[in-house]
């Protein structure tokens, strides 16, 4: 089979190796295609993986031969999936390979609002330590976790790390998802989302983007939160208005904010929110630690070969 790899360098920036799909088909890498370049590419494919790579029904209405789309990401928005199951094009995605590193991040940025471990070192580094009169010094309230409760919007695979070490930290954890009945931890309680809102010290973003979940953090849940709460999004950036959260830090309406995704990707240079305060952003990187990426490459190759095998697995459309 004719494999086409559309977008292939995020996912393999030279640190990993293609042979578990090169050993599946002939394969053709591009780092990345413009839009306008994706037809042209992928006309020969019977099979494209793409990450990020937006494939809509212009695209696929001229690509007759293409019988699988594998997308290397948790993710699939990018894909038309009504397109694609006209067509009958099989659409994979890969799920569970970033849930460890995902949460290590998540916490990442809570603890960068909480500890300010980055500011003090340059503090110290700037010469602040060696002309202190006291033996220490901090130049922002600190805030403990242990006693805090974290409220967590979706809890699949990775909202239920998120949530294991959340406990390890002594939080509470409430979630909202819509299934709540599928929550077997005693430890984790089910609320409402304005009983989320309401009552954590940290809202943190783990659904999918949906038409129900699109903005979901908004002018009037933000108006819930607590003065001293923070928000952290490690899902898709369209799960916040941009605007109502710049004009919420802007306040002190919350503590602050920890992003790692944002609404446009590369953001365009008036977001918003890179002139709020107290607001940290991070370039989509959570999926992004080796261990993910190679997990996630062998995944996608798996995918493939049960696609070929005749028993597609981990079917989106």
């Amino acid at each position: 089979m004719n494999i086409v790899i559309l977008d292939g360098y995020t996912l393999n920036p030279g640190d990993q190796s293609w042979e578990s799909i090169e050993a599946l088909g002939t394969v053709t890498i591009y780092d990345r295609t413009p839009t306008e370049q994706i037809v042209e590419r992928a006309k020969d494919a019977d099979i494209v993986l793409v990450n990020k790579l937006e494939l809509r029904d212009k695209q696929l209405a001229q690509l007759p031969k293409l019988k699988y789309i594998g997308v290397t990401a948790t993710g699939y928005n990018n894909i038309d999936l009504e397109a694609a199951r006209s067509q009958g094009i099989v659409v994979t995605n890969v799920k569970g390979y970033s849930s460890p590193s995902v949460a290590q991040h998540t916490f990442a940025l809570l603890l960068a609002l909480t500890n300010h471990v980055e500011l003090h070192s340059q503090s110290v580094h700037s010469g602040d330590w060696t002309k202190s009169p006291d033996f220490c010094y901090w130049k922002t309230p600190l805030v403990e976790l242990s006693g805090k409760t974290m409220g967590l919007i979706g809890l699949g695979d990775i909202g239920s790390q998120v949530a294991q070490v959340a406990l390890a930290f002594g939080m509470e954890v409430l979630v909202y998802r819509k299934h709540p009945s599928q929550t077997d931890n005693s430890q984790i309680q089910n609320v409402s989302l304005e009983e989320l809102f309401k009552n954590s010290d940290v809202v943190s973003l783990h659904c999918p983007l949906t038409e129900d979940t699109r903005e979901i953090v908004n002018a009037e849940s933000l108006a819930l939160m607590k003065p001293s709460a923070y928000l952290i999004n490690t899902g898709r950036g369209p799960l916040i208005n941009e605007a109502d959260l710049a004009d919420a830090l802007q306040k002190g309406q919350i503590a602050g904010a920890a992003l790692d995704v944002l609404s446009s990707e590369p953001p365009q240079a008036d977001n918003p929110l890179f002139n709020a305060p107290n607001c940290i952003i991070t370039p989509h990187i959570a999926w992004a630690f080796f261990e993910s990426r190679q997990r996630l490459l062998q995944l996608a190759a798996e995918n493939i070969e049960a696609f070929q095998a005749g028993s597609p697995q981990n079917v989106v459309s």
